[in-house]
């Protein structure tokens, strides 16, 4: 059963050291996902899962170990990040599940076994929320940690240029994750969110499945637009 969640941005620039001169843009959002993740700790969960939109060529589980990297966003040799201590395997993190793991590293995580999954960013619905419902039933306490980002398309320097839809679904989503309102994650469009460039969509609807009859409830502790992209901290308990 899912006992607790947080739900953090995914952009590799929350690394200081990818963000260079703009670091302190984001440092009200690292602030509120290091809370975010001791929302998790406190949970005592039997098992962590770090769950981010992937390509669907990487789609599926990630064992503890797994190794990311930040050198294709111009980091150097040392900005590889592993997820927790275990053999590596086979497959590279994606970018989303790195990030994850960076703040888990950052945070000092040890509270728990780790896992990582990759959900395809086209997935429908359905199957995302029954990914999520079977994550949940993998240990008697599982908690998420849940990586993705709103829109892109907040601004005309936004990665996917301005759309004027794009603030209203991002007040959706964040109102919805602040709230642990499960049905109106599960509302929001996947074609919608695919025009938006929305890849926080399907992992959303991942947490909707896991806290099915869990009773959790929501905060909000981060929201805002740096850089035209929608990006939201979240913390459920």
């Amino acid at each position: 059963m899912l006992v607790a969640a947080a739900v953090c941005p995914a952009p590799p620039m929350l690394l200081p050291e990818l963000a260079t001169g703009a670091a302190a843009e984001l440092g009200d959002a690292r602030t509120a996902c290091s809370d975010a993740l001791s929302v998790l700790a406190a949970s005592r969960p039997d098992l962590l899962v770090v769950v981010g939109a992937c390509d669907p060529d990487h789609h599926g589980a990630y064992p503890q170990g797994a190794r990311g990297t930040f050198r294709g966003f111009g980091a150097g040799a040392g900005a590889d990040v592993r997820l927790g201590e275990g053999e590596e395997g086979p497959r590279l993190l994606p970018a989303p599940l790195a990030v994850g793991a960076w703040l888990l590293g950052r945070a000092g995580w040890g509270a728990a076994p780790l896992e990582g999954f990759g959900v395809a960013g086209p997935l429908d619905t359905a199957r995302c929320l029954e990914a999520g419902r079977e994550l949940a039933a993998r240990e008697e306490r599982v908690a998420l940690l849940v990586m993705g980002d709103g829109s892109a398309c907040r601004s005309l320097k936004a990665p996917g240029y301005l759309d004027e839809r794009a603030a209203a679904f991002d007040a959706e989503a964040a109102r919805a994750l602040g709230a642990a309102d499960l049905p109106a994650l599960a509302a929001l469009d996947a074609g919608l969110a695919a025009e938006l460039q929305a890849a926080g969509r399907a992992p959303w609807q991942v947490l909707a499945g896991a806290a099915e009859g869990a009773g959790l409830e929501g905060r909000l502790l981060y929201e805002d637009a740096p850089y035209g992209v929608g990006y939201f901290v979240a913390a459920w308990s």
